[in-house]
């Protein structure tokens, strides 16, 4: 439950993300939702109001979804049909990606990205500079505390969980499975099966989170104005 007291408004959100940051050190954000929860998108806006009230390079946005393992590697251990599962992640490279932006002691970091286009990771696809200093970055398992997830927890100052409706986040799943390839069909297959089993240990680990962000408030995000307002 969110607390009480706890950011009902976008604007609060921004404001208590930037609050995170103390005396200049770097700060991680973690933003965890179940498939199509709208944590990437709470993810992006958030990070875009931040970057547009300065200072240049203040904010990074460095999604877990780099750390998804090589469709390659997961034929070889047999879990293709799995992806996106817990164990089809290299759950302890981003635990070390984490690690290192929090020491802040390189000039520059490269993380890997995620191209949806053709499902895989991309290695160095994202620079995190020396002027970061909050970095915001979402996933779905940064509460999971099995042996290899546990090591994220630590490192991030605050995480915020992205509460949103099953219906909808199914219609957004099988809107994206579709617009990503996949028959109207299979995408319902996979959102209501793999992502289904998936959402369901990425729900166990709510009560753990540090802020919960409702559904109302991320529906509203990225939502354009009534005209004249």
């Amino acid at each position: 439950m969110t607390a009480p007291g706890a950011p009902t408004t976008f604007d609060e959100l921004v404001r208590r993300a930037r609050a995170l940051v103390h005396d200049g050190r770097r700060a991680i954000l973690g933003i965890v939702g179940e498939p199509g929860g709208g944590k990437t998108t709470l993810a992006e806006e958030l990070v875009a109001a931040i970057a547009a009230e300065g200072p240049p390079g203040w904010v990074a946005h460095v999604p877990m979804d780099g750390f998804h393992l090589a469709d390659l590697e997961l034929e070889r251990l047999g879990s293709r049909d799995r992806k996106g599962a817990p164990d089809t992640f290299d759950a302890l490279g981003y635990a070390a990606l984490l690690r290192r932006l929090r020491e802040d002691t390189d000039d520059v970091v490269y993380a890997p990205g995620f191209e949806r286009v053709i499902e895989q990771p991309i290695a160095g696809a994202i620079a995190v500079h020396r002027e970061a200093r909050l970095i915001v970055s979402e996933g779905n398992y940064l509460l999971v505390e099995d042996e290899r997830w546990s090591r994220v927890r630590p490192l991030c100052d605050e995480i915020w969980y992205a509460d949103l409706d099953r219906a909808t986040r199914l219609d957004r799943l099988i809107a994206r499975h579709r617009r990503f390839g996949k028959d109207e069909s299979s995408a319902i297959a996979w959102a209501t099966g793999t992502d289904d089993r998936n959402a369901a240990v990425i729900a166990a680990t709510r009560d753990r989170a540090d802020l919960i962000v409702p559904a109302p408030l991320i529906h509203a995000i990225g939502t354009p104005p009534p005209p004249g307002t």
